[in-house]
């Protein structure tokens, strides 16, 4: 018996965008608002099908930012967060995406383009809480981007990027608190913070402050890495599946 020869199944590929930024002490992310079917005039995160079969992800991934949302993706570091291709996620049909995540300060407003009819910032904890309604399973993709943000903070010096040349440790742990999503005890924060040798360097002089003493400032430090990790604390019971064990001491 001759067999026919086996063909591979034609199953589209696409990249989706997780821009993460600090907006004032707010974690927020970039989406979009689809100008077509399916799912027209929902959020979603920038995203698309590859231009062509010879189209590199990471060059997709930068065309569709800069056509969704008209941010250039320039020094941008987009990292490979993941891939999600459950059958049904598309109504179009079975669709594999590429999703990429950058965490990165001082991001512009976004302009609307392609087949987006507007692009903004939004609040994470608005799509974690399902208050904002997102199209396919962009919430999904969204909460796995969020944990990886956190898990940064845990274990890089990321943090230092959001704050100004000079910074208190105030500062910081405003940081901390937005993309974690939970306030932190300052004397805990503080003696994690020094613990993490090469995080932070004071510079010498003092802010003055309206009340109490002066707040000593810092700037970053060379170190990349955190060594030991500042670790989240528990989570409240709503959201125990983020836990970290809290570090005493």
């Amino acid at each position: 018996m001759i067999h026919d020869p086996w063909e591979p199944p034609e199953v589209p590929l696409a990249v989706d965008l997780v821009i993460l930024t600090l907006r004032g002490t707010s974690l927020q992310v970039l989406l979009i608002e689809r100008a077509i079917e399916p799912y027209q005039g929902a959020f979603a995160l920038p995203g698309g099908f590859l231009a062509h079969v010879e189209e590199d992800l990471g060059t997709a991934a930068r065309r569709e930012l800069a056509e969704e949302a008209g941010i250039e993706a320039g020094s941008l570091y987009l990292e490979q967060l993941g891939v999600y291709g459950e059958p049904g996620r598309d109504p179009r049909g079975r669709v594999v995406s590429v999703a990429y995540l950058a965490v990165a300060p001082r991001l512009p407003e976004p302009v609307a383009g392609s087949d987006a009819a507007d692009a903004s910032w939004q609040p994470t904890n608005r799509v974690l809480s399902g208050e904002l309604v997102l199209a396919f399973d962009h919430r999904r993709i969204i909460t796995d981007g969020v944990e990886r943000a956190r898990v940064k903070l845990e274990n890089s010096a990321l943090a230092t990027a959001f704050c100004g040349p000079a910074f208190t440790i105030g500062d910081l742990q405003e940081v901390y608190e937005a993309v974690w999503g939970r306030p932190l005890d300052p004397r805990n924060f503080y003696r994690k913070v020094q613990k993490a040798s090469g995080f932070i360097v004071p510079v010498g002089r003092e802010q003055r402050t309206t009340v109490g003493r002066p707040a000593r400032l810092f700037r970053a430090g060379l170190s990349s890495v955190l060594s030991p990790p500042i670790t989240r604390p528990v989570a409240p019971a709503a959201d125990a599946a983020d836990t970290h064990p809290e570090e005493e001491g």
